[in-house]
């Protein structure tokens, strides 16, 4: 298993009975769920960084669910055909642990790690799934020695290529998971008066890794009543939507829509 770094020195820490210390007197307390928070102010950026707890429980209860079930078959398929040797997987931005746990028991001998910057997300995952190791911090500054991780996920998340190509070693293996142009119009044409296109680059060159596959994930689903509103909850709409998009949203009991997804695998060259 990798170390854990301390991120105010940079040191080893180790894990005492409630605690991780380092050798420098550094110390971050383990709190009731099992998670540690390694996010310092300084990069934290706002008060109260990443989703809400709204937002962290409307998603467990949309994933949980299964509407998105084919894209976890998917990414789990995609980790144990180039990552089934892994010894330790991270997911980067893991939010309430829904890919996280899938992925681990895709791969049960790899040791998990999920990061997120919402400590509320850290919390409900830590709390739920139990064989993981959970962080609250940042993608931009990894805690974990350069050459370390086997597997990094990203679902939907911020792609930091300079720190993921310092931390896996040099056969692993990113799988990354964007959102298409065309995913949810459904619900956009419903919460915005007019739909603005934008080219979107989904399989972008990152710096340090070569692609080696791209596979487009796409599939039809209904959902009534409150799942409705979990669906925006889970998606950067919930801060940009209008009173008259929330309004016309609301009056709805059943949304029939099209999730559709891009995943691509990299390795570190």
């Amino acid at each position: 298993m990798p170390d854990i770094l301390c991120p105010t020195c940079g040191a080893a820490l180790t894990l005492g009975s409630r605690q991780w210390l380092c050798p420098k007197g550094h110390c971050f307390d383990v709190a009731r769920q099992g998670y540690v928070n390694l996010l310092p102010v300084t990069q934290k950026h706002s008060l109260h960084p990443g989703d809400t707890r709204e937002q962290v429980v409307a998603r467990r209860t949309f994933l949980e669910a299964g509407v998105y079930e084919p894209l976890a078959q998917a990414v789990c398929q995609a980790a144990r055909r180039y990552g089934k040797n892994a010894k330790a997987i991270l997911d980067a931005g893991c939010g309430e642990g829904y890919y996280s746990a899938q992925i681990a028991r895709a791969l049960p001998r790899a040791a998990l790690y999920g990061l997120d910057i919402s400590k509320d997300a850290v919390r409900l995952a830590a709390g739920r799934y139990k064989s993981g190791t959970w962080i609250c911090g940042t993608a931009a500054h990894l805690p974990f020695p350069s050459g370390s991780l086997d597997l990094i996920l990203s679902m939907f998340a911020l792609t930091v290529p300079e720190e993921f190509h310092r931390v896996l070693t040099p056969g692993g293996v990113y799988l990354q998971v964007l959102a298409a142009e065309d995913h949810l119009l459904g619900l956009k044409k419903i919460i915005y008066p007019e739909l603005l296109r934008r080219q979107k680059d989904v399989s972008p060159d990152l710096p340090g890794f070569a692609l080696v596959e791209r596979r487009p994930i796409s599939f039809s689903f209904t959902v009534e009543g409150p799942q409705i509103q979990n669906l925006l909850a889970m998606t950067p709409h919930f801060w940009r939507i209008t009173r008259e998009g929330a309004q016309r949203l609301a009056a709805l009991s059943c949304l029939t829509d099209r999730a559709s997804a891009v995943l691509c695998v990299y390795r570190p060259v």
